[in-house]
């Protein structure tokens, strides 16, 4: 379960979450210019003023816990509606940045596959 192309799977997803939910709080990397739904959509959830930061603390936790190798199996799960949203969010509103999202999705279900004997206790 902690082969090296495991390792490289939890490392890269943790450096994405990392970067993008601390940009939710100091905003070093520049909004890219968004359609018209998915500008609107962004700015209701900026408008409810704890949406992004939430996320962004959940992001940062699960990279934490991914590059730490703690707790594993519980950081997948918390990251799985949130990169379930994403892939939507890019398929329903901007679908021509959809290449992130499906990399979070596909990296999340990788890991999750990974440690899948941890989940079966859940099922029985």
């Amino acid at each position: 379960m902690n082969s090296n192309f495991t390792k490289i799977l939890r490392f890269l997803l943790a450096l994405i979450l990392f970067v993008f939910g601390l940009n939710k709080f100091l905003f070093f990397l520049p909004m890219p210019e968004l359609p018209e739904h998915a500008a609107e959509f962004m700015s209701s959830l900026n408008a409810t003023g704890y949406v992004l930061p939430f996320v962004g603390v959940i992001e940062v936790v699960v990279s934490i816990l991914l590059l730490l190798n703690k707790w594993v199996a519980f950081a997948l799960l918390l990251l799985v509606p949130i990169s379930i949203n994403i892939l939507l969010f890019h398929m329903f509103l901007d679908i021509p940045n959809i290449f992130g999202a499906l990399l979070v999705v596909i990296l999340n279900i990788l890991l999750i596959y990974k440690h899948w004997p941890r989940y079966t206790p859940l099922f029985h």
